[in-house]
């Protein structure tokens, strides 16, 4: 049931892309009031200081999550980075609800965890309560989930694009290739070399072959669609843009199974699903269709190799691939409707 009153909320990590996402989304939510605002490096800064694009916006100074009154507080956006968040949500009042953007609790198994994330889950206990937060497939569980892990950018547009071909068995899994490329943000906002405009600038260059993050998130939800273990060729590309994400994925059809009924498939699974659009036959996915909205574009093609076809997916990382998917989850868990604060069209040009 939804409540009279917003749901009172705290962002930790408010100092970051996703953590500033979630406030500028939030901050027109009609039933979220933001009463906490968290960021170890900037505490005692209010967000004018730290966001100059936020300054409108009347909300409390940043403090660090040991300062948090949690009394009245009812969910906490998480937008720490890995590594960081299972620690801080340890601590949190066990009434509090999470809605985590980092990757702390998107794998089920802890042993997977501390072979991609440098060092082991300081609260496993708690990876049994969490719901992998894919909007879209998780509805059920999500609604009444104490934790939801938000998936990773890369996998949200991967999995929308994939799961339901690899539900009615339309693709063989053994034999999936995808070639993905995402804006900057993606990186986050932490200085890096390869990050600054003089190097990412007018370039395009592949990083983490073979070994991304977020790999074994793609293979623990597709093994689980297809009842058996799953490999994948992932190689994620560096784009010289803020915001943005496109997944080309390369497919081998199963049986006789052709180009469109992977789009008949798609239109069948999301056709109670607000926010993603498989396009017509024809029309080519792109990221400057979703910029800056909650939108995901899918397209099918067939491939001039017989027995192929290519699937291509475009979100927003910071919005689809984050902060939009995290409140699309809020809606769900506080019985609103999924659309909620989320109506914004993309931005174009």
């Amino acid at each position: 049931m939804a409540k009279e009153k917003p749901i009172r909320a705290a962002v930790l990590g408010a100092s970051g892309y996703t953590g500033a996402d979630l406030i500028r989304l939030a901050a027109r939510h009609p039933q979220i009031a933001i009463t906490a605002l968290t960021a170890k490096g900037h505490a005692g800064q209010t967000l004018a200081q730290v966001f100059p694009h936020l300054a409108s916006l009347d909300l409390p100074a940043l403090v660090t999550t040991d300062a948090v009154d949690w009394t009245e507080i009812e969910i906490a956006f998480c937008g720490l980075p890995h590594g960081t968040a299972h620690g801080e949500i340890s601590k949190l009042p066990e009434r509090v609800k999470i809605i985590d953007m980092s990757a702390d609790f998107r794998l089920r198994d802890p042993d997977v965890y501390a072979q991609w994330y440098e060092g082991g889950h300081s609260a496993p206990e708690l990876l049994a309560n969490a719901v992998y937060g894919l909007t879209e497939h998780y509805r059920d569980q999500i609604k009444g989930a104490q934790i939801v892990a938000c998936p990773g950018c890369y996998p949200t547009a991967v999995l929308l694009a994939l799961l339901p071909l690899a539900k009615a068995k339309l693709i063989a899994l053994e034999d999936l290739i995808i070639d993905a490329k995402s804006g900057v943000s993606g990186a986050g906002r932490t200085l890096k070399q390869n990050i600054l405009f003089s190097e990412a600038g007018e370039g395009l260059s592949p990083y983490a072959i073979g070994c991304h993050r977020h790999v074994p998130e793609i293979e623990q939800e597709l093994a689980r669609a297809g009842s058996k273990p799953v490999t994948i060729n992932f190689t994620p590309h560096l784009v010289p843009m803020s915001r943005g994400e496109l997944c080309t994925c390369y497919v081998r059809l199963s049986g006789k199974a052709a180009a469109d009924d992977l789009r008949h498939a798609l239109a069948g699974a999301y056709a109670g699903s607000p926010f993603i659009r498989v396009v017509e036959e024809g029309v080519v996915p792109a990221t400057q269709h979703v910029r800056g909205s909650n939108f995901c574009h899918i397209g099918v093609f067939t491939d001039r190799i017989p027995g192929r076809a290519i699937v291509v997916s475009a979100i927003d990382n910071l919005v689809k691939g984050s902060a939009g998917q995290a409140l699309q989850n809020f809606n769900l868990m506080f019985g609103f409707e999924e659309t909620l604060g989320l109506e914004q069209l993309p931005l174009f040009p």
